[in-house]
């Protein structure tokens, strides 16, 4: 456990709600998309097997990416996860100003201290609907790392707006794992590149149920490609994984990821919708991601009644710029929301009680 001064623990994630969990129950609490991975993407994984004699060959996964993305070979580099761009990120990127825009991930945060920098927090504030200023960033922040949408306020901010914070000296990471469950993900940087310093972070893990295999990407100016790629070690990335990624990029792929986004856009408005139904419950608005960022009072005893009752939902309390009153809830199916919500239903009665 990595556990601030301020006292929030920068390396509790969601899986760790299920962990805990002694009796089955369902998961809200990690946002990786439920039916995943599909059978044709595990028949390419299984198929790459037969080549785990030879060491990794990259190439043509990454110059897949890039067609995706409109980028040159050299302005990618895959990563096992996105987690460990941050660290790659952390250990290999000289900074002495690093600054994190929270409430988000906080791995980046952890990686950075991890990596002996001292980081400077901004902490966006639920008055403001969790929106970014680009004002409050200190001028002489060197390093500037935000996600897009946020995890775990649901907020989709404007590519412009995060542009601004772009300047001469300056690395500008943002952190896009949720990008792809956005349908025609509107305000994505990655491909940009007029954008100076611009490091965007890809995962292939969410969307396609890869959590257990390890992958994402880093798309950023190829020095900065190749400073990182000095911090990793030898075949960061395994053949399975390899083979996930170039099958993740193709058209078709791309189609079926674009559908699922829009299927999590209705599902998301009918989770929002029976929310909106509790007196006690508040929802950050203009939810864009896979997942849901709700307030209420007592949130610690509801979510450990709604695990008594069968549901595993996110605690809100280990990201900086939140308290023990939130919580984050996975988009899930009609007929699990439904449950979800009686389940909801006879937590805040019983805790109220």
């Amino acid at each position: 456990m990595y556990t601030h001064a301020d006292g929030h623990d920068l390396r509790h994630h969601g899986d760790a709600e299920m962990r805990d969990c002694a009796a089955p129950v369902v998961d809200l609490a990690v946002n990786v998309r439920t039916g995943t991975p599909p059978a044709w993407l595990r028949a390419r994984i299984a198929d790459s097997l037969t080549g785990l004699a030879a060491y990794p060959d990259g190439r043509a996964a990454r110059a897949a990416v890039a067609a995706r993305h409109g980028l040159p070979v050299e302005r990618v580099l895959l990563t096992a996860g996105a987690a460990e761009a941050f660290v790659l990120l952390a250990r290999a990127l000289p900074t002495c100003g690093p600054v994190v825009i929270h409430p988000q991930f906080t791995e980046p945060e952890a990686a950075l201290r991890d990596a002996g920098h001292q980081v400077r927090r901004v902490l966006l504030r639920a008055e403001d609907g969790f929106r970014l200023d680009p004002d409050a960033v200190p001028d002489n922040a060197d390093l500037v790392i935000l996600g897009n949408p946020t995890n775990p306020t649901s907020v989709l901010h404007p590519a412009e707006t995060i542009a601004r914070l772009a300047r001469p000296g300056r690395t500008l990471v943002v952190d896009e794992a949720f990008m792809d469950a956005v349908p025609g993900e509107p305000e994505a940087l990655a491909g940009r590149t007029d954008v100076p310093g611009l490091v965007v972070l890809r995962s292939l893990t969410k969307t396609w149920g890869l959590a257990g295999l390890r992958i994402g990407y880093v798309l950023a100016e190829p020095d900065t490609v190749k400073a990182l790629e000095r911090a990793q070690p030898l075949w960061p990335v395994s053949t399975p994984a390899l083979a996930a990624a170039e099958a993740c990029v193709t058209p078709e792929a791309l189609a079926e990821a674009e559908e699922a986004a829009r299927l999590i856009a209705v599902e998301r408005a009918h989770l929002l919708a029976g929310l909106a139904e509790f007196e006690e419950v508040r929802t950050v608005a203009d939810a864009r991601a896979p997942f849901v960022l709700i307030r209420m009072a007592r949130a610690d005893a509801v979510r450990a009644r709604l695990r008594t009752l069968g549901f595993a939902a996110r605690r809100g309390d280990t990201f900086p710029g939140l308290g023990h009153d939130w919580l984050r809830l996975a988009v899930r199916d009609r007929p699990t929301t439904n449950s979800f919500l009686q389940a909801l239903d006879q937590a805040l009665t019983a805790v109220g009680g």
